[in-house]
């Protein structure tokens, strides 16, 4: 065939109509053939994962859920405890065959959680470790950009659409997912008495979410629904989808502190009061916290599982900063091991951030922070050099970094 008439064997095009004309054996394909052939392999590569049978699952027991999350998350035993057995009764809750009509069989139902606990703590650290195990979609969602339906901000349903885009648009596996909601505390009312006025960022998105956590269908808009208001709604039934919250409650202690002390008449008074763990008071968080601090009766109600997340000690963060797999230290030395330079450190230099994170009160979080403020001018310099070198982090050199840094730096958590 002579160039002149080479031609799209697909469509008919002829070359000087299109592109670009890709010649093949016996025949020939334009670009524009090439980029549909495209998306009709994604559409059906996408069907085909959508008819993957979704009710599989790797039963794992909750002793191997914690012995996972303890490779990555130091302490926090008891926050570990009930979140792997939360998603071990959700692994055998969707596992469960519907029970027929007229049958005996006992239908299980949901529990959501609320995890308390301060900044820095692990909350969501414990969500994301979670969710390199988990085989069913699993989300993490931020309460504080949830508005009433109408206003700026995101509908609560946005919330399903992550977890919705997680299962690549599979409804049936999105209906069997966990869904994390991040900073739930920063959607409490801003009294104890029922608003007068509109609240659409607090009590208005709380009245919002009871049918989120309910159990109900659930009309989602698959792209969001303010930017694609033409967009064909997706309906989703939330009846087996596990909710997690998590918040730092931020002054419950006192809140605590004064319903234990109200609590305590008669004789045993003064020593119920001296057993009390003055530095850890989230510990007796109950539902009526709460609801003092903020939370409308009906959403604390549809969290039945309440667990508190300790404050970090000293010893807790020295070894969060040289333990976990993925231990900030472990990341620096990888860094600098990719630019060929061994990285060590003195053992007093551990202890130096650990202080500096207690004095600050930035939590596991401002670990980071601190490293950066010491290890930023050699990240700086040292790559330029090319030779193999070594670097060892003095404790007179980690003092130096940190005086030369502005305090009110340090004091952003």
């Amino acid at each position: 065939m002579a160039k002149d008439q080479e031609k799209c064997s697909f469509c008919g095009k002829k070359k000087s109509d299109v592109t670009l004309l890709i010649a093949g054996l016996d025949a020939h394909i334009c670009d524009a053939c090439v980029e549909q052939a495209e998306t009709i392999l994604k559409e059906e590569l996408g069907a085909l994962r959508k008819n993957v049978d979704t009710s599989i699952f790797e039963l794992l027991k909750p002793v191997d859920i914690k012995k996972h999350l303890d490779q990555y998350v130091i302490g926090q035993d008891d926050a570990k405890k009930v979140l792997a057995v939360a998603v071990y009764n959700h692994y055998k809750r969707i596992s469960q065959k519907p029970a027929k009509k007229n049958s005996d069989d006992v239908e299980i139902e949901k529990s959501n959680i609320i995890l308390v606990g301060e900044t820095g703590t692990g909350k969501t650290l414990l969500a994301r470790t979670i969710a390199r195990l988990l085989h069913v979609p699993f989300c993490i969602a931020d309460a504080t950009v949830l508005t009433e339906a109408g206003y700026v901000g995101e509908d609560v349903e946005s919330v399903l659409t992550r977890l919705l885009q997680v299962a690549d648009y599979n409804v049936e596996a999105a209906e069997k997912g966990i869904v994390f909601i991040d900073e739930i505390d920063k959607i409490a009312r801003k009294s104890d008495n029922p608003s007068i006025t509109r609240d659409v960022s607090g009590e208005g998105v709380q009245q919002a979410m009871l049918k989120l956590l309910e159990g109900s269908i659930v009309n989602v808009a698959p792209q969001g629904g303010r930017k694609h208001p033409e967009q064909r709604m997706i309906q989703i039934n939330t009846e087996n989808i596990l909710f997690i919250c998590g918040g730092a409650f931020d002054g419950i202690e006192k809140i605590i502190g004064s319903r234990l002390k109200t609590n305590m008449i008669g004789y045993t008074s003064a020593n119920e009061r001296e057993n009390l763990d003055q530095d850890n008071m989230v510990q007796y968080v109950a539902p009526q916290d709460l609801k003092s601090f903020g939370l409308i009766p009906e959403l604390v109600g549809r969290l039945p599982i309440i667990t508190h997340l300790k404050p970090l000690n000293s010893e807790t963060l020295k070894r969060i900063l040289t333990e976990p797999k993925n231990a900030l230290t472990k990341q620096y030395i990888k860094l600098f091991e990719m630019d060929h330079i061994a990285l060590t450190f003195d053992e007093e230099v551990f202890d130096l951030i650990v202080s500096k994170s207690i004095e600050y009160k930035l939590g596991a979080r401002g670990l980071r922070t601190i490293m950066e403020v010491i290890m930023t001018d050699a990240m700086f310099e040292m790559p330029s050099v090319l030779e193999d070198q070594q670097l060892h982090i003095t404790l007179k050199l980690a003092e130096e970094k940190i005086n030369k840094i502005d305090r009110s730096l340090l004091m952003v958590a």
